[in-house]
């Protein structure tokens, strides 16, 4: 055995051999074909790769948390606090200053600043007192109260509440330059706002919250019923005409003049047959169908036998102790809606997209049929949806009918109801179906 290998020192090893090459230089072929490359013999799942993020910070492991996650999860902490603590700045060029009114409930913008404001408010007349203490008759522009609620919110109008208390530090500059260090009163608050201005004309806090949720989303948003008569109100929908069932009277006369007419008219069929310019066919089969019904379409067929009315035109049963629905049901309709591409004129504005009734989800139960239909009866009909082309029709082809599923799920007449279940604003949509204007067979 070689005493170099039986006894190892630490003395550095000769080459010799084949371990030095023809310049005289130290060989590594063998040092490289020794040394192996542990990370070829990896599998597939633990090479390296771009950890994947989930929705959370981070996804849970199996060996609990870790230090790394515990400083991410406190970065975005003290992120969100850094952004609640944020003071919120006002840009005088869009802020307004308005004057709350508390026999009036209503907010006077006596300067309006920003475009957000060109969409809400309407003109009054009032009596304005004059330098010289005389009194004129003038228009300002005033705010609901969710209107003047939602721009004190949002930091678009500083309003101050009127009160007959004088001012201590009073202006004695021109009234031009600074109106309101002349007003007796005090500025409000946003908490101060909300308490005043809830619970006046009707407003309630569910109906306050479903009218920020679509003034953010876009929506121009007005009253359906004017609070007063200098507020504009919306122009009606087109008149419909709407097909009245016929009664059964009225169907027993029409039944009453088939048979009286059926003989001369079987008649007068028979002699035009026998003497017209076609020559009448023994061998074809008489056709009884087109003498006693006058037509053979399955939708007159089936109007025909049809004995109990139908549709949405005939009256509902109401027992004669109790209205049809009752004064102070939640189901009626409050706000009018208007699509954000629709040009809106506050002054002039047209017939609404959608009107929409505001309910609490906590205290108000279905809308009963009697409700639903009093919102029909008010509510336009919707034209029948147009049939959908992937690919334009070719020419001269005869225009496709409408779909009849497509109608029956868009319903004839829709109400949007709003429902508010503690903050959190949902909507639903009830249809009014028309079965029996699309028969299935046929």
């Amino acid at each position: 055995m070689d005493d170099a290998l039986a006894q190892p020192n630490a003395e550095p090893k000769k080459p010799q051999g084949d371990d030095i090459d023809e310049d005289g230089e130290e060989s590594s072929g063998d040092e490289e074909e020794g040394g192996l490359d542990w990370t070829k013999l990896l599998p597939q799942s633990a090479r390296p790769v771009i950890p994947k993020r989930g929705e959370k910070e981070f996804e849970p492991t199996g060996e609990g948390g870790s230090n790394l996650q515990q400083f991410i999860l406190n970065r975005s902490r003290n992120a969100m606090f850094d952004a609640l603590r944020t003071t919120r700045t006002i840009s005088p060029k869009s802020l307004s200053y308005g004057i709350y009114h508390p026999e009036l409930a209503r907010v006077s913008v006596p300067i309006a600043r920003g475009q957000i404001i060109s969409a809400l408010g309407h003109s009054v007349p009032r009596p304005t007192i004059l330098a010289d203490g005389s009194t004129k008759i003038q228009k300002r522009l005033e705010l609901l109260p969710e209107e003047a609620i939602y721009l004190i919110e949002r930091g678009s109008l500083f309003c101050w509440r009127e009160s007959e208390v004088p001012y201590a530090n009073a202006y004695e500059g021109p009234p031009a330059e600074n109106p309101f260090e002349l007003i007796a009163g005090v500025p409000m608050t946003v908490q101060q706002a909300y308490s005043e201005l809830l619970g006046k004309e009707d407003l309630t806090l569910e109906k306050y919250q479903v009218y920020a949720y679509l003034k953010r989303l876009g929506y121009a948003v007005t009253r359906t019923v004017p609070p007063n008569e200098h507020y504009p109100a919306a122009a009606p929908f087109p008149s419909l005409k709407l097909p009245v069932p016929p009664s059964p009277g009225r169907m027993i006369m029409q039944r009453i003049r088939d048979i009286f007419s059926f003989i001369p008219n079987s008649l007068c069929y028979i002699l035009n047959r026998l003497l017209g310019r076609q020559g009448f066919n023994w061998w074809a089969p008489v056709r009884f169908g087109r003498w006693i019904f006058g037509k053979i379409t399955y939708g007159d067929i089936f109007r025909q036998i049809r004995f109990i009315p139908a549709g949405h035109g005939v009256p509902l049963y109401t027992p004669p102790e109790k209205p049809l629905v009752a004064p102070d049901s939640p189901y009626r309709f409050f706000f009018n809606l208007y699509k954000p591409p629709t040009p809106f004129k506050k002054s002039c504005p047209g017939p609404p997209d959608y009107q929409i009734a505001v309910v609490n989800a906590r205290t108000t139960p279905m809308p009963s049929l009697h409700e639903l239909t009093a919102l029909y009866d008010i509510s336009p009909e919707l034209p029948i949806p147009t049939p959908k082309y992937r690919k334009p029709p070719p020419p001269g082809q005869p225009p496709r009918g409408p779909n009849p599923f497509a109608a029956l799920r868009a319903g004839k007449k829709t109400v949007v109801v709003a429902i508010v279940d503690a903050g959190n604003v949902g909507f639903f949509r009830f249809a009014q179906g028309e079965w029996g204007e699309w028969p299935m067979v046929g």
